[in-house]
């Protein structure tokens, strides 16, 4: 049921139970482990708009994170079986072991035509209550997006290490709900990292000697992480090299007087297309975010690097007076096409000079 009423009805898939959160779309064609393992989903019910989901099992090395991230999964069909001999696991036993609520057997194609009509909205997935005016009692108790602090609800309780030491450079991730592919494409390049809860402070981090810091992904609105936002200020007026990838993109701009807006429809997909304005080149990218920067009334020191063009919104920025770039969509991908990893070779050249 979404949050005017509106009823679909299907069957249960995963764990029998009832969740609600915002719920969102995601047009890619593959990698769903990982999409459903992204923190930045955390507080939302999916739809998966590609036909099968399933249909090649799950593979414990395919995953952004230690467990599944979304509140619940719609899609149209759930595949019984696995044709790859790679797998661990189905994807049915997966989601009862992670004590998902989904639903299966639904026309994703109507129900994506009508959010995109309607926008972003609340949603209730249930295999134990039938009767609409409880579920729409439940779901009129679930708070919106809007406002919500989730990088508390996600991020790493203790500092902990990733890859080699002695590595040529320290870096340190604010972990927002940093991606482990984030992780990966960083120490792929020399780094080191250690990343830090999203409540650490720059002069904690600072005792680590770091030579620049990324500042991760992660769910929620960020107009509601004054924390973080007062964080990357004070690594700005350090003049530390930075790099923000998603809400970090949104972080560093807020901590540069832009302001952040939800989107009617957030983008969440594999082919998301999106132009450098700085070489003119256009690169297909991995995007997964219900909240942007507003372009209107832009500082003069804060430049506009990439843009989405399917909407024009702001998809990359830099400050030009310090070393701090960031983007709004994941060059990391995971899945996705790999058109943007140049960006981590980017970060890596500022490091050097």
């Amino acid at each position: 049921m979404l949050a005017d009423g509106t009823l679909f009805k299907g069957t249960s898939i995963g764990k029998i139970g009832t969740t609600t959160g915002e719920i969102a779309f995601n047009t890619g064609m593959t990698g769903y482990q990982e999409v459903f393992t992204d923190p930045s989903y955390f507080g939302q019910i999916l739809i998966m708009t590609s036909d099968h989901i399933g249909n090649y099992g799950v593979h414990e090395h395919e995953t952004e994170s230690n467990q599944i991230m979304i509140s619940g999964l719609v899609c149209k069909n759930l595949s019984d079986y696995f044709s790859r001999k790679q797998a661990n696991e189905s994807i049915h036993d997966y989601f009862t072991k992670n004590n998902l609520v989904g639903i299966a057997d639904i026309d994703t194609r109507q129900l994506v035509r009508y959010i995109r009509q309607k926008g972003a909205m609340n949603a209730i997935i249930s295999s134990e209550i039938l009767d609409p005016i409880q579920l729409k009692a439940i779901l009129d108790k679930t708070p919106d997006m809007s406002g919500l602090e989730l990088a508390s609800k996600v991020t790493t309780k203790e500092a902990y290490t990733f890859g080699t030491d002695g590595s040529d450079y320290k870096i340190a991730v604010l972990d927002l709900g940093v991606k482990k592919n984030i992780l990966r494409c960083l120490a792929e390049r020399g780094c080191f990292l250690k990343v830090f809860p999203a409540h650490t402070s720059f002069a904690e981090m600072e005792k680590w000697n770091p030579d620049g810091y990324m500042i991760s992904n992660g769910p929620g609105d960020p107009g509601a992480m004054p924390y973080a936002v007062s964080t990357v200020k004070e690594i700005l007026n350090a003049n530390k090299p930075l790099f923000g990838i998603c809400m970090g993109n949104q972080i560093l701009g807020l901590a540069n007087g832009l302001e952040t807006f939800k989107m009617f429809n957030g983008h969440r997909g594999l082919n998301h297309p999106v132009k450098n304005l700085i070489s003119g080149h256009c690169e297909i990218t991995s995007q997964n975010h219900g909240f942007a920067l507003k372009s209107e009334q832009l500082p003069d020191h804060v430049e506009v690097t990439h843009i989405h063009l399917n909407d024009n919104t702001i998809a990359g920025i830099k400050i030009k007076d310090k070393k701090a770039f960031s983007v709004q969509y994941h060059p990391e991908s995971s899945p996705g096409p790999h058109d943007s990893r140049y960006l981590f070779d980017q970060f890596i050249s500022m490091l050097k000079n």
